[in-house]
């Protein structure tokens, strides 16, 4: 597989944030407590971690029941064995998304498993855990996914699927909805796509009347992941709400404090130039309670009678009863996006999370709540991030050199790029004669107007732009005409931009990831997984044959 690095610089809608962060500029680093140069700190950041022994022990026995209820390989439970006698966890997570989600899910379980090799290798014994997000709510964001026709084009897969009474309810946990008979007709149609594959078999053994998207998720990732055993956890697990009942409490204990620290990072992260993942205001708590199916959040009381109050959706309730609630059934509480990694990592023994650059962002933020409720900020590094480039796709920017950059533009900007390059050859030739004569008279004629009068150089470099502008606009309009021309123009355009930018957003994001399993079989994870490399972040363009 040969691959070729593109700076995070150059792929669109990059944020500040995640990209001081890459270069760690002083502007960032006292949001982050680690360089993202996982080698730097490795060895020192595992004295630092710390872990009740018996958590260790509750925890490990339910991951093992967990795993073992989803097929977990005999690795996957020799990791959760080394993590009872005291390895660490290098954590990544994800919704669970139809079908397993985006490409970028499988990045992030390879990146997992890379650095906990890594860590191994240096004396520090770490395993690799995926965090199945299915507390989230927002199930929109994981019924569909969209999977490769054989001509390389997306299509948009999707399920309709309720809570487990059979109901449709906003804002349900994802993790409660439950597949009945719809699930059947859309994986037979997904496997007919995937082809004859080990995946299309697995996808039909996971994504099955009663199961839920949580369930169908894990049972596929424990069977993609059997060989590099990843242990997959499920939050939603009764057990683990009773492990993390005395966070829930202070998350309602110390509402105050930890909504004033969340504010002036908040500030703190505006005056420095960069945007709130999360925006927090004086009403803010860090738990939902799920009442009628349906995760509501917690808010403060404003200042004024019942400011010692909380309200949960529109109950008004006193800060004893709502831990009353917490103790009495905790599993009806989830934390927020930033009160999440705060649990995992009390949950487990973390020596570092791996996420996309939201969830860097989100860091920024929860850092403080890390600082007042565990005393260690978790160190987060960006996970591994690739186009892969497929055969027909790649002949296409070879025939009109282009590259992965040209086509951030959108596809009507592809097609006129393809239309230019594609212009009968003498036609191509006169262009580029042209511009050369523009720049090499205009070069001349500046040298001689500067001796002359140098206050005619600002116009000369005028002149020259206009020169190049017409050129330009009269070569744009030759492209159009040609593209108007030519259909095979518009088709190789539109099925690159489909193949490897689709929707104007990177593919990793797109596109499922068990497409390009089932085509170029498991061992693609391996030649993927050689790929990583923890201390280089730069999107990375990966030909696969």
């Amino acid at each position: 597989m040969k691959a070729q690095c593109l700076p995070f610089q150059q792929i669109p809608h990059t944020t500040r944030l995640f990209l001081d962060y890459l270069s760690y500029t002083p502007s960032v680093r006292g949001m982050y407590p680690r360089s993202p140069i996982f080698s730097e700190w490795v060895k020192d950041e595992s004295q630092r971690v710390g872990y009740d022994a018996a958590r260790r022990g509750q925890v490990s026995e339910i991951l093992e029941r967990q795993n073992r209820a989803w097929g977990a390989s005999p690795k996957t439970l020799a990791n959760i064995e080394r993590l009872r006698r005291g390895a660490l966890t290098a954590v990544t997570g994800q919704q669970v998304g139809l079908f397993g989600g985006p490409l970028f899910s499988i990045f992030k379980a390879l990146t997992a498993v890379k650095l906990a090799e890594q860590a191994t290798a240096v004396g520090v014994d770490c395993v690799p855990v995926f965090w199945l997000a299915t507390e989230d709510h927002d199930l929109a964001e994981v019924n569909h996914v969209s999977l490769l026709s054989e001509h390389g084009l997306p299509e948009r897969f999707a399920v309709e699927s309720r809570a487990f009474d059979g109901n449709a309810v906003a804002d349900a946990p994802v993790g409660t909805v439950k597949f009945g008979p719809e699930i059947e007709p859309v994986v037979e149609c997904a496997a007919a796509f995937l082809g004859d594959s080990e995946v299309a078999t697995w996808l039909r053994q996971a994504y099955r009347p009663g199961e839920t998207l949580g369930s169908a998720f894990a049972l596929l990732f424990a069977r993609l992941f059997a060989d590099w055993g990843v242990v997959l956890l499920d939050p939603a697990d009764k057990d683990f709400h009773a492990l993390a009942k005395p966070l829930f409490r202070a998350a309602i204990e110390r509402a105050s404090e930890l909504d004033e620290a969340l504010l002036a990072r908040g500030k703190a992260l505006e005056a420095a130039g960069y945007h709130q993942q999360v925006k927090v205001t004086s009403a803010t708590t860090l738990l939902f309670e799920v009442k009628n199916g349906a995760r509501t959040v917690v808010r403060r009381g404003n200042n004024g009678p019942n400011g010692g109050q909380f309200a949960v959706g529109e109950e008004r309730i006193s800060p004893k009863e709502l831990l009353g609630r917490i103790d009495e059934a905790p599993e009806k509480f989830n934390p927020n996006v930033l009160f999440r990694p705060v649990v995992q990592d009390y949950l487990l023994p973390t020596l570092v999370y791996t996420g996309g650059a939201a969830e860097v962002a989100y860091f920024a933020q929860a850092a403080v709540v890390y600082e007042k409720l565990l005393g260690r900020v978790t160190p987060i590094l960006p996970r591994f991030s690739a186009t892969l480039l497929e055969a027909k796709p790649e002949r296409i920017l070879t025939r009109y050199q282009l590259e992965l950059p040209d086509l951030f533009h959108g596809p009507e900007k592809v097609r006129e790029a393809i239309a230019a390059r594609s212009l009968p050859p003498e036609l191509q030739a006169r262009f580029e004669e042209a511009y050369a004569r523009v720049e090499q008279s205009m070069s001349a004629v500046r040298e001689s107007i500067g001796k002359l009068d140098s206050t005619l150089i600002e116009a000369a470099d005028r002149a020259r732009t206009r020169m190049w502008y017409q050129i330009n606009r009269l070569h744009r309009r030759a492209s159009r005409a040609e593209l108007l021309r030519n259909e095979v123009i518009t088709r190789h355009a539109d099925a690159l931009s489909h193949a490897v930018f689709p929707h104007k957003a990177l593919q990793e994001r797109e596109v499922a990831g068990v497409s390009f399993v089932a085509r170029y079989g498991p061992e693609l994870l391996a030649n993927l997984y050689r790929k990583i490399h923890p201390d280089c972040h730069d999107h990375q363009v990966i030909e696969v044959v």
